[in-house]
């Protein structure tokens, strides 16, 4: 059914490609519960109008950072490139540059901040990008381990084999779902990009385009959960359209003999439709995988047509994503009474961590109340 403008999006109905997990842990109770190392494949030059800084952040978020930033390098905010938003109650490693021309490099000293710190700074020739990042390396610590009901184990043993379990199975991919944090707070991106599109409300900007990104990934997730219902997400489907693993380049369906080997050893993936303007470029499924894509679109023909008419430009994305690195490690916690689980992976540009921790557990993080930005 199609989602009303005031209707929220709903995570609970997207399919889990190995079943819901029956077990919950603690999540994000300590900021150093949740880090991530950004990563990027860019090579600094050592000189040029832009100084880079690689800062570790704790319990702040990467916005307020980059006022501060520009406030003790004395520029405006707008001379300030970042390559993404970082969660808040976490520890965070990541890139800002500095716009200089001219200027000598500010002085760290006078620096006012003590839960940011500089862990490296180099000269560059270019401004770092939003997006200008090859992917990010998560460290998870998941605390007190128990069943659904809140009740301890009383098998200690069989949980760890459970999850264990899951986690050798997501090393062979997970569903490439976007996050919560795609679509605002409780879902609202998505009603509020349909009272603009259909009921033409005008809105800034910088918020029609977060609108406009909600509502074709809300799609997306609706495509890929039926592509898992049906078993066939990480798996060749007659007409389906390829990417290549680490890169953006897809192909379609040549009849290869090779197809079905390439997906299971992780080289290429079939991929979803991004509604939009589809132009003359956009490779298009055949056979068995159009007529999937049809049944979907069925539902979301007015978005397609909404989007269409907004002139976003229909794109593709993977149905799969692979960890890299994958690791894991079990702890005791506090009182040795029950076990935590860390997990460390990496992740490409664009992928949720949150997504890929939801096919293991049910996390639950505390609720908090964050004062107003200054």
């Amino acid at each position: 059914m199609l989602l009303s403008p005031s209707s929220p999006v709903d995570f609970s109905k997207l399919a889990y490609m190995n079943g819901a997990p029956q077990i919950k842990a603690d999540f994000k109770v300590e900021a150093e519960d949740f880090q991530v190392q950004e990563q990027h494949a860019y090579s600094l030059s050592g000189e040029g109008e832009h100084l880079w800084l690689y800062l570790q952040k704790t319990g702040e978020n990467s916005e307020w950072m980059a006022k501060q930033v520009a406030k003790w390098a004395g520029v405006p905010r707008s001379a300030i490139g970042m390559a993404g938003q970082k969660d808040r109650h976490a520890v965070t490693q990541q890139w800002l540059s500095v716009h200089l021309p001219g200027k000598p490099d500010p002085d760290w000293s006078a620096w006012q901040y003590p839960q940011v710190e500089l862990l490296q700074s180099t000269r560059h020739n270019r401004k770092l990008q939003t997006g200008g990042l090859s992917g990010n390396r998560f460290i998870l610590r998941l605390r007190n381990l128990r069943q659904l009901d809140e009740s301890p184990f009383a098998e200690p043993a069989a949980a760890i084999a459970e999850l264990s379990d899951r986690l050798e199975k997501m090393k062979c991919g997970v569903p490439n779902y976007y996050g919560e944090q795609r679509f605002g707070k409780k879902g609202a991106n998505v009603p509020n990009a349909l009272r603009m599109l259909l009921e033409n409300q005008r809105v800034p900007r910088n918020k029609r385009s977060i609108y406009l990104s909600a509502l074709r990934s809300w799609a997306f997730n609706r495509y890929l959960s039926q592509r898992i219902i049906t078993n066939n997400w990480n798996q060749y489907l007659v007409g389906d359209i390829f990417q290549l693993e680490g890169s953006s380049r897809c192909f379609a369906d040549d009849n290869s003999e090779d197809l079905a080997q390439r997906l299971a050893e992780g080289d290429i993936h079939p991929v979803g439709l991004l509604i939009g303007e589809i132009g003359a470029k956009l490779l298009l499924p055949s056979g068995a995988a159009l007529q999937a894509q049809q049944h979907w679109l069925a539902e979301f023909e007015t978005w397609q047509q909404a989007l269409s008419d907004a002139r976003v430009k229909a794109d593709h994305r993977a149905l799969r994503l692979i960890p890299q690195d994958l690791q894991w490690q079990w702890q005791p916690n506090a009182d040795n009474q029950q076990l935590d689980l860390q997990v460390e992976f990496t992740l490409p540009a664009g992928a949720f961590a949150t997504m890929m921790l939801r096919e293991l557990l049910d996390a639950v993080e505390p609720v908090r109340q964050f004062p107003q930005e200054a």
